[in-house]
């Protein structure tokens, strides 16, 4: 899964540094204090054929594409990543706009780490910086980011930035934003299991008490943690039909919808083809509707 670069939209892709941790840490102390009670738009907002009452709460989308797209213009992968912000930014606004509550996107694989170390280091640093260029437009717009993934992988100073972009905007609540960078659905899961097992070895908890609502709980997207644990409608760009170990756990009951499109020509027409198909399907959840 190609990872999605969120660039700040006046940053040029190849060059822009990422700023000192002292200019960081200065210019997040100085941000204004997150909103706290942001409420979603009006019905009368939403557009024509979306019913307010059957939107998903949770969406969560595999951004695939970027590089495919630049390809097909003879253009470097930079641009596609920057198109790909672009879209990622815009389907953030709409989902604020029209009350979806949130939202998680796959930004890096854990098998992105396989990738030439020059890309992968201009990767972790342009993530670096559209997370601390971004935090001042998530307050004003009443997001709350949260970073998930092997984060231990991250560079320190990523690791840092993300700390106080989580910090500044915890308060925010019209929608939440989650990116997946360094993310691995089957290593979250094995960890989950990594800290039942030593809850029940420290006698803090009994096999037998494990469910299925504990074991999520231990989960990077779990209530324990501020998560979404469960998307409604996942949504995977690029004509690939499969999760690329996303969400494993959380998309048991997700609905699907696969384009063809790519990442970053994804827009407003194909996040409403999305949601459109969504409102469409009968969500029975094994259970036999008569």
């Amino acid at each position: 899964m190609p990872p999605l670069l969120l660039l700040p939209s006046h940053c040029p892709a190849a060059t822009h540094q990422p700023p000192t941790s002292a200019r960081r840490r200065a210019s997040l102390a100085a941000l204004p204090c997150p909103r706290a009670g942001a409420s979603p738009a009006p019905e009368a907002l939403l557009p024509r054929g979306l019913r307010a009452e059957s939107l998903p709460r949770h969406v969560a989308v595999v951004m695939d594409g970027n590089a495919r797209w630049a390809r097909a213009r003879g253009l470097p992968s930079s641009v596609g990543h920057e198109a790909g912000r672009r879209a990622l930014e815009e389907m953030a606004r709409l989902s604020g706009a029209w009350g979806i509550r949130a939202l998680t996107a796959f930004a890096f694989s854990n098998e992105n780490w396989s990738r030439p170390k020059v890309e992968v280091d201009f990767l972790m640093g342009l993530f670096e910086q559209v997370i601390h260029d971004s935090v001042a437009d998530f307050l004003r717009e009443g997001i709350r980011l949260r970073v998930i993934g092997d984060l231990s992988r991250l560079p320190v100073s990523l690791q840092k930035i993300s700390r106080e972009a989580e910090e500044a905007t915890r308060n925010n609540s019209l929608l939440d934003l989650t990116l997946a960078i360094s993310y691995s659905g089957r290593r979250e899961i094995v960890q989950a299991c990594r800290k039942l097992a030593e809850k029940v070895q420290s006698k803090a908890l009994r096999a037998e008490d494990i469910d299925e609502e504990l074991f999520a709980d231990e989960l990077a997207t779990g209530r324990a943690s501020g998560g979404s644990p469960y998307p409604d409608l996942l949504i995977r760009t690029s004509g690939e039909l499969r999760l690329s170990n996303f969400l494993l756990w959380q998309s048991a009951y997700s609905e699907l919808f696969f384009t063809d499109t790519l990442w970053p020509d994804f827009g407003e027409a194909d996040y409403l083809d999305a949601l459109s198909s969504f409102q469409s399907r009968d969500r029975r959840f094994g259970e036999r509707k008569f």
